[in-house]
């Protein structure tokens, strides 16, 4: 049994770790219980990457509110917490009359919702922003923008433990019971924890979580979206993301650029009740590829380097509507358990008010004493092939490992490598390495520096080769030695 703990947060995605660093601002003692074996591997890391605007979701919703404040923040977070985001802008293009009455009404309710400078533009402007977008005018919301969705939840998770916050990474809970002293029994199969707070905040697993706390009813759908990778040649054709008109519920396949350059095209829409099921068939790709060209005719099957598929965990009701998100105390069910379901789109967003929201919740129920050692700021590994040629010539004269190149696409060298390995987190996996670094992640796809990195893995942490995992427990790298 671990000594007991102020608060136990069930889930360490991008939410879950935004409550357990903004919760670190407060003397608790804090733990987070992730069953994956890095905190980014479910629906935090798996998504288009955009920072939306807000003006997607109805008037006086959760979604709407923490929307808007999640993206205001979100210049200071990246300061603070050293992760990539660029305020690009982003553009929803229409070609009939019926787009532009919808346009309209989307632009009205943004305004509504706080969303700033949202405007109708016409087809010049609109090809001036992005000179390859096929359509006849838009709605321009310069106010949007794109993040890396790894390195922010990385970010949030590693800032949190910085400030005294313990993650439990491959501890999958199994069980929760209330006990006489008002107290919380969690169960996982690598031991129990006892604690007087639990926060669900287990994504995916929300509705599970809700049910062992005994708040019932909620049902709790995936909806599965797939998406291609383009090579980074195709980045500078896309300036900023491009979004059809959306329909009532679902924003449409949409054309995506990214903090590092690449494009992503995607997602669809498949409701699935398989929650761990990632596979990408060819004919959807065929679809993605098709319905996107309509937006952005640049698209060839010679730029694919991967293709990857997200599930947003989506509350419904009985006819199956979507719900708005859920942030709740149940005091006469499950006191002292703070319960968070149908955290979807826009999440990443709207990661840290909806920690704050959560802790408000908290406050109305006992007083929260600050924490006078809580510090903001946390720094990332350095990406040496975007410093200068002096900087990169003080690194290596620091560093000799940084004259070592490990991964020729991306120009990540021996020293990034080793700083990941040696994570404050802890994760020991390829994948781990890869978000960390973007190695693993250019044209090749690993292909040149994968078996290095899994040698460097083995001689830095001691491990046999048949332990390392790509990414989640049973997917080795190796299963044994070949002639």
């Amino acid at each position: 049994m671990k000594q007991p703990y102020d608060v136990l947060i069930i889930g360490g995605g991008v939410v879950g770790s935004a409550i357990a660093r903004e919760m670190s601002r407060y003397r608790l003692k804090i733990g987070v219980l992730e069953k994956n074996l890095d905190v980014c591997y479910e629906t935090s890391g798996r998504n288009s990457g955009v920072v939306h605007g807000g003006f997607a979701y109805d008037r006086g919703s959760l979604k709407a509110r923490l929307c808007v404040e999640g993206n205001q923040m979100m210049d200071q977070l990246s300061k603070e917490l050293d992760f990539r985001f660029i305020r690009c802008g982003k553009v929803l293009v229409g070609n009939t009359e019926e787009d532009m009455e919808t346009l309209k009404r989307t632009l009205k309710q943004g305004e509504d919702n706080g969303s700033k400078g949202l405007v109708i533009i016409d087809e010049k402007e609109l090809h001036r922003l992005v000179p390859a977008v096929v359509g006849k005018f838009a709605m321009f919301s310069p106010n949007s923008g794109i993040v890396d969705p790894f390195n922010y939840t990385i970010a949030l998770a590693e800032n949190a433990h910085e400030n005294g916050v313990d993650y439990y990474l491959d501890h999958e809970v199994k069980g929760i019971s209330r006990q006489e002293n008002g107290t919380w029994r969690v169960e996982t199969e690598k031991g129990d924890f006892l604690t007087r707070w639990v926060v669900n905040s287990a994504g995916l697993g929300c509705g599970k979580i809700s049910e062992m706390l005994e708040i019932k009813g909620y049902h709790v759908i995936g909806s599965k979206g797939d998406y291609i990778i383009l090579d980074k040649r195709t980045g500078p054709l896309l300036p900023m993301p491009v979004y059809p008109v959306p329909s009532n519920t679902y924003m449409g396949i949409h054309v995506t650029n990214t903090t590092d350059g690449n494009v992503i095209i995607g997602p669809n829409a498949e409701t699935v009740t398989d929650f761990s099921y990632y596979g990408v068939p060819q004919r959807n790709m065929d679809y993605l590829a098709e319905s996107a060209s309509d937006l952005w005719p640049c698209i060839s099957k010679g730029d694919y380097i991967r293709n990857y598929s997200g599930i947003l965990p989506k509350w419904v009701d009985d006819e199956g509507v979507i719900q708005d998100f859920k942030i709740e105390i149940r005091d006469e069910i499950a006191p002292h358990a703070i319960n968070l379901v149908g955290i979807e789109s826009p999440g990443l967003t709207a990661a840290v008010p909806i920690a704050r929201y959560a802790i408000g919740l908290m406050k109305e129920r006992e007083t929260l004493e600050p924490n006078p050692n809580f510090n903001p700021v946390r720094k990332g590994i350095v990406r040496f092939a975007e410093q200068t040629k002096e900087e990169q010539a003080r690194l290596i004269g620091e560093n000799p490992d940084y004259g070592e190149v490990i991964c020729r696409c991306e120009k990540v060298t021996r020293a990034e490598i080793l700083q990941a390995i040696h994570n404050p987190l802890g994760v020991d996996t390829m994948a781990g390495i890869k978000y960390r670094t973007r190695s693993m992640m250019g044209r090749c796809q690993g292909g040149y520096c994968q078996m290095r990195i899994e040698q460097m893995i083995e001689e830095e942490l001691g491990k046999k080769a048949t332990e390392i995992c790509y990414a989640r427990q049973g997917s080795q790298i190796l299963f044994g030695e070949v002639r």
